[in-house]
Parts: structure tokens; sequence; C-alpha cells
């Protein structure tokens, strides 16, 4: 006997219902979340420096009017810095770091009394040429720089040098990687991230922060000096992100 056709309808029907049913629950199935490993690795790159940073100024003392301290300062400094540049720093190379005007004052039994003016201009040299460092000193405090100090070093091209740590850090991290995913029985599938935290050292200091000659000048520095410059590194520590299968 042959089936009414209201069952086969029916049938079809729920076929149809345990179908959808299906593909529903396939969809809202949470999916599968990738194996992810994190390897980590640093790397050092030592450089010599090949720039010195140096700091030096004129400090008038008390002069008896504003114009005085101005008119001394800039007399002092012109001769100073013709001197720097005398010994082959550059007119790039020179800056004003800073400088001040202010009023003097003594206290005669507790009241302030106007004692005229001091003025100070400070620079910061950059020498390229390492051996002309005691030049560059000496003939700045005899032209007149009653204040010294603050010599620092560093490299002209920090980015190369940051550059070729960061792919030996890599290099590490791939292999590292490679390891842990061969221990595990597992493949490196892909790179999902990549960071790093690179380190540029603080420029060590040769001298004290500040040495004044005395207002008057004439405490010259000898020439040559001795100033080591030693090797720095920068540093370059990454962590490489990978999913595997």
């Amino acid at each position: 006997m042959r089936s009414p056709a209201w069952a086969l309808i029916l049938a079809v029907i729920i076929g149809g219902f345990f179908f959808l049913y299906g593909k529903t629950m396939e969809l809202q199935a949470p999916s599968r979340s990738p194996f992810l490993i994190f390897v980590s690795a640093d790397a050092k790159v030592a450089m010599t420096p090949n720039i010195a940073m140096v700091s030096f100024g004129v400090q008038t003392g008390r002069q008896s009017t504003a114009k005085a301290a101005m008119d001394t300062v800039k007399r002092k400094m012109t001769t100073v810095l013709e001197a720097v540049k005398k010994a082959g720093v550059e007119d790039k190379d020179i800056t004003t770091e800073s400088f001040w005007l202010s009023p003097a004052y003594d206290y005669v039994e507790g009241t302030q009394v106007p004692r005229g003016y001091e003025a100070n201009q400070s620079l910061r040299v950059k020498i390229r040429d390492l051996d002309t460092i005691g030049d560059v000193l000496a003939g700045a405090t005899t032209a007149g720089a009653n204040q010294a100090g603050g010599i620092s070093f560093s490299v002209d091209n920090p980015d190369e040098i940051r550059a070729q740590a960061r792919t030996k850090a890599i290099e590490k991290a791939k292999a590292k990687a490679k390891v842990l995913a061969d221990n595990l029985g597992m493949r490196l599938v892909k790179l999902t991230s990549f960071s790093e935290d690179g380190a540029v050292p603080f420029p060590p200091y040769a001298m004290m922060e500040k040495a004044n000659f005395g207002i008057g000048g004439g405490g010259a520095v000898s020439a040559p000096l001795p100033i080591p410059v030693g090797e720095q590194e920068i540093t370059s520590s990454v962590t490489l992100t990978y999913e595997l299968r």
C-alpha cells in the first residue's frame, strides 16, 4: 500500500527541521582557539662612541648695571666662540644651553640692598673629532669660559646600531620558537604578533657636572686631556607570538 501523501510531506518537514537545527548548532558552536606560544629574546651590540658633547659657559659676576652685565657676557662669549671654532667646531654644532640675567643683592641688617646685575650664558658643543676634546676645552677656558663640565659620549647613527641588535634578537627568538615547537611535537604555522623593547644607554659623564674656574677666568684646561671613551651597548628585546599546529 502506498503511504498517503500527507505522510510523505510530514517526513520531508521533519527531515528539514533536523537539518536546519543541526546547521544552527554548528554555527553557534564556539570556534576552536589556536594554540599559541610566546618567545622572547634579547641581543646587545657594542659600539664605540664617535661624538662628544661638552658644556661650558661664561658667568660675569656682579656688574654695576644690566647693560654692563650684558656687554660683559657678550664680549667674553664672542671670544670663547671664536676659540671653539678655531679648534675645529662648526657653527651647526654649537647651541645655547642656557642664558640668564638677574639682579644681585646683599642683605645688610636684614635689609635687601641692590648690588647690580649678573649674567650667565652656557653653550652645548658637539665635538665630532674626539682627539680635539682637550683642544676645545683649553681654547674655551683660555678665551674666558669660567664654567665647564658634563662631557658625554654618543654615536651618530644609533638607529643603525639598534637595527643590528634587533636582527640578532629576532633570530634568537625564531630559533627558540622552533626548538619549543619540536619539543611539543608540533610545527610553527605563522607569526601572529611582534613587539620590541629597546634600551639605549645613558651617556656616561667623564667630568663633574660643573667646574667653576673663577669669575675672572684664567683657569684654562691643559691639553691634551686623558678622557677615555670606552664602549657602550644598545640592547633590543623582542617577543614573537607563533601559532602552532
